[in-house]
């Protein structure tokens, strides 16, 4: 019983650390722009076909095809918000919400014409390479995916505080009004937000393309996990993000070993009630931006 709750802890980390970048993506997003954006999902399935293509294409590992997506989804990402966001940005929150559902349904669908819903799976030659550390195996792919995901959560955390440029993600993010009194472009802030967080999940999506399935509609459990994440961690707290992400990969690892398997995610659901009941600002509400 011990072997069993001790590779579900570890597990649990390393699919943590995936949810934990997924959902650092979006609290940037919500917290610059005040948006909740359910294209999220379907970006990170972009970026997961992006990976694919180039495996498939060119023979791009997966691991280094992000320092080819990640600025292009960025790109994209600032592009979405120019030409998508800032043009609604006056209209109502309902309506900007059901502005990126529409967003998102438009480019899984955009997926399905293009590459049909066939579930796809890249098979790199270190895919079933693993180790034991003490009853636990731990799969090589997915402890790069999630020492990745750490690693670039952890980079964009120290951009966010030592850079001109994260600094005022964090102005603008905290007081709006105050960020353009001391003249930073609030616009061009926005839209680089929105790519930065566009880049995230992108790059989160090409770092579990060697063990997870590809099809159009795969970001719509990332989706849903990340919302949780965020509102567990407090809505636009970037740390509390990653502490969300490691405490839900922990939950639904536990819940996969000690419930039946259709009642796996029961654990991470009681939790997301639990702090909506009695702190529904979240774990690290309060510290939006940090």
């Amino acid at each position: 019983m011990s072997g069993l709750l001790f590779q579900a802890v570890v597990s649990g980390l390393l699919l943590g650390g995936v949810y934990g970048l997924v959902a650092s993506g979006l609290t940037l997003i919500f917290g610059v722009l005040r948006i909740i954006n359910f294209a999220h999902g379907a970006v990170m399935m972009l970026g997961m076909y992006a990976s694919y293509w180039l495996w498939v294409w060119l023979g791009v590992d997966p691991y280094l095809s992000v320092l080819l997506t990640a600025p292009a989804f960025f790109v994209l990402g600032m592009g979405i918000q120019r030409v998508v966001i800032e043009p609604n940005r006056a209209a109502a929150e309902h309506n900007q919400l059901l502005l990126t559902l529409g967003l998102a349904l438009f480019l899984e669908n955009l997926a399905l014409v293009l590459w049909q819903g066939d579930f796809r799976t890249l098979r790199v030659p270190y895919a079933n390479a693993s180790f034991v550390i003490g009853d636990a195996l731990v799969e090589v792919s997915r402890l790069v995916a999630a020492g990745g995901a750490v690693l670039i959560a952890l980079a964009l955390f120290v951009f966010l505080r030592r850079t001109d440029v994260g600094k005022a993600i964090r102005a603008l993010a905290e007081e709006r009004e105050g960020a353009m009194l001391v003249g930073i472009d609030v616009a061009r802030i926005r839209a680089v937000a929105f790519g930065i967080g566009s880049a995230c999940v992108a790059v989160a999506g090409a770092l579990i393309t060697p063990f997870f399935y590809i099809a159009p509609d795969v970001g719509e459990s990332f989706n849903i996990m990340a919302f949780v994440v965020v509102v567990l961690g407090g809505m636009g707290n970037f740390i509390g993000a990653l502490v969300g992400g490691l405490i839900v990969g922990l939950a639904e690892s536990l819940g996969a070993a000690l419930l039946p398997g259709s009642l796996k995610q029961l654990v991470v659901f009681v939790i997301f009630v639990l702090v909506l009941l009695f702190r529904p600002e979240g774990l690290f509400g309060g510290a939006r931006g940090r």
